[in-house]
């Protein structure tokens, strides 16, 4: 059973253009590899053979695993999400009540985040408390060091 994958166009980009780096670059370097390891002789104590066909199980695990998610994946319209309420998309603004601290996140599907950029999972807790919230509002979030109160300054995309 597939899951579906909700991408934004951006994201949709970067797994096309990894996709075809592993397929077009590092798909035929393994195989190279494993020609080579194949040349020097007894494949039955050969480790550099058994570490590249070993590579090549991964590579080729993670291209599958790619091509489910594009197969599988829906893009987000950007120009339809609603930004009344927190969610999938919406650039938040939070202040945290405890140290005043302000931070904006952006709330995007698993497979885009990037904390350097602010761009948060959707399935965070702190994502997951937020959702929903309106400006004004605030929100308890339970997070490994306790619980930390954020009030939602402003929603954006």
């Amino acid at each position: 059973m597939s899951n579906v994958s909700y991408l934004t166009e951006e994201g949709l980009k970067k797994l096309k253009e990894e996709l075809h780096q592993l397929e077009s670059v590092e798909r035929p370097s393994i195989s190279a590899q494993i020609a080579e390891a194949r040349d020097k002789g007894d494949l039955s104590e050969n480790a550099e053979y058994d570490a590249a066909k070993e590579a090549q199980g991964l590579l080729e695990m993670k291209i599958a695993k790619l091509k489910n998610i594009l197969a599988n994946s829906r893009i987000i319209d950007e120009s339809k999400i609603d930004t009344s309420k927190v969610q999938l998309l919406n650039k938040v603004k939070l202040k945290n009540l405890k140290n005043n601290a302000v931070m904006t996140y952006t709330l995007v599907p698993e497979s885009e985040a990037n904390l350097k950029e602010g761009k948060i999972s959707i399935s965070t807790p702190i994502a997951k408390g937020l959702l929903g919230k309106k400006v004004g509002d605030q929100a308890e979030i339970k997070v490994p060091s306790g619980i930390m109160t954020f009030e939602i300054i402003e929603i954006s995309i």
